[in-house]
């Protein structure tokens, strides 16, 4: 078709040209090898030509393949719907139709071996690229407001988790989204389930569930399309698939891992009884260290009461009044005695002071001489005859005139 010469509006080619070059190119697929699980056989009695529906695990498509009886019966002479098969084929488009089918002349069952080899291949390639990684993996709330359930319509998976989980904590919600946990569609019925429930913002924590079952019936949560669908909810997923002793590729991948559905009920839902128990339990170690908080401060304010300051606070002021009046005393007495001190020698210097006092020898009789110049005199030669003379007595002066000079 790459080579043919663009068509124009004008001139449209007919559906038959175009069915004609569309099974012209698939013609030049030739045969390829096929992987797939038988989602149904038709055997007509008496008929050549056995009919399946091949079916992609991971998604909503199908093929229809057609082969010998004798083909089925050599190649793979037990089998049944489910199964898992490798099948020599080539592509087949029939254009009166406008339908793609499969001639298959080699079908092998997949056995048990190779089916765990494929599986241990898978697990490798998603560890390496870290889908297994635990520094990713989410805890789950402590309370869930509402929890998502993946799981089979009216099974005991469905029953114990919502069973068990209402049983330890009566209100909680569920969404809950049944659908086929094994077969051909179970791959893409479960992550179309986890898309919806992802995107619901009132749902807390995704729980995928199932009952226990054989290798073979397990194969969906193993599955590529659905490890890696897991790995990108936004919410926190437990897988809680099969018994303890199941670990298919989704367990590895999920935020939490349960050994079943009733594990995985009381890992996201807490128990109210336990619950009740531990807060009683709280508010009694709370009251204990509330009540020794309050004894022990009762009892140091006893301790700050009894003291005497506290006890009795006027001590306190009349230890400094007592200082006080103490040392207004002793500088009382210090005052006093310096006055007294300085009364003394102001007598003694006093006295000394009227022992050498002029005045004292006046009283004695004596008088003091001055001429009129005020200059004392000791000597008769300091005067002349005929000077004035001032005569200062003890009481009162005197004037006078020289007369006449003697000396001794």
């Amino acid at each position: 078709m790459t080579d043919a010469p663009r068509s124009t509006p004008e001139e449209p080619w007919p559906v038959r040209v175009v069915s004609q070059k569309v099974g012209a190119w698939i013609a030049k697929l030739g045969w390829v090898w096929v992987d797939g699980q038988v989602a149904q056989i038709s055997r007509r009695p008496g008929a050549g030509t056995v009919f399946l529906t091949l079916r992609d695990p991971s998604a909503d498509l199908s093929l229809t393949v057609t082969t010998n009886r004798d083909v089925l019966d050599s190649g793979a002479p037990e089998l049944r719907e489910g199964a898992r098969v490798v099948l020599h084929a080539k592509p087949e488009f029939y254009a009166a139709r406008g339908t793609l089918s499969l001639r298959a002349d080699e079908i092998r069952q997949v056995g048990l071996g190779e089916l765990l080899a494929r599986l241990e291949k898978l697990k490798k390639l998603l560890a390496a690229e870290g889908l297994f990684d635990r520094a990713r993996k989410r805890r789950p709330p402590f309370l869930p407001q509402r929890i998502g359930l993946v799981t089979g319509r009216a099974s005991a998976a469905e029953r114990d988790v919502l069973t068990n989980a209402r049983r330890r904590w009566p209100a909680v919600e569920f969404r809950t989204v049944n659908v086929a946990v094994q077969g051909p569609g179970a791959v893409s019925q479960i992550v179309d389930a986890l898309r919806v429930l992802d995107a619901d913002e009132t749902i807390d924590v995704i729980i995928l569930a199932r009952g226990g079952g054989g290798i073979e019936d397990l194969l969906p949560f193993s599955d590529e399309a659905l490890c890696r669908a897991v790995f990108a909810c936004r919410t926190p997923v437990v897988s809680a698939i099969g018994h303890e002793t199941d670990a298919p590729l989704v367990d590895y991948v999920a935020d939490v891992r349960a050994s079943t559905p009733t594990d995985a009920a009381k890992r996201v839902v807490p128990d109210l009884a336990d619950e009740v128990r531990l807060i009683g339990q709280a508010r009694s170690r709370l009251e204990r260290a509330v009540r020794n908080l309050v004894d022990r401060e009762s009892h140091r304010l006893t301790l700050l009461r009894s003291r005497p300051v506290l006890a009795r606070p006027q001590v306190m002021v009349e230890q400094r009044a007592a200082e006080v009046t103490a040392l207004r005393d002793r500088a009382g007495r210090s005052l006093t005695h310096r006055l007294d001190a300085a009364t003394a020698d102001l007598r003694h210097t006093l006295a000394r002071l009227r022992a050498l006092s002029p005045a004292a020898t006046l009283d004695r009789g004596y008088a003091i001489v001055q001429r009129a110049d005020g200059h004392v005199v000791r000597a008769a030669g300091e005067v002349t005859q005929g000077d004035p003379l001032r005569v200062r007595l003890a009481e009162g002066e005197l004037t006078a005139t020289v007369e006449e000079m003697r000396t001794r």
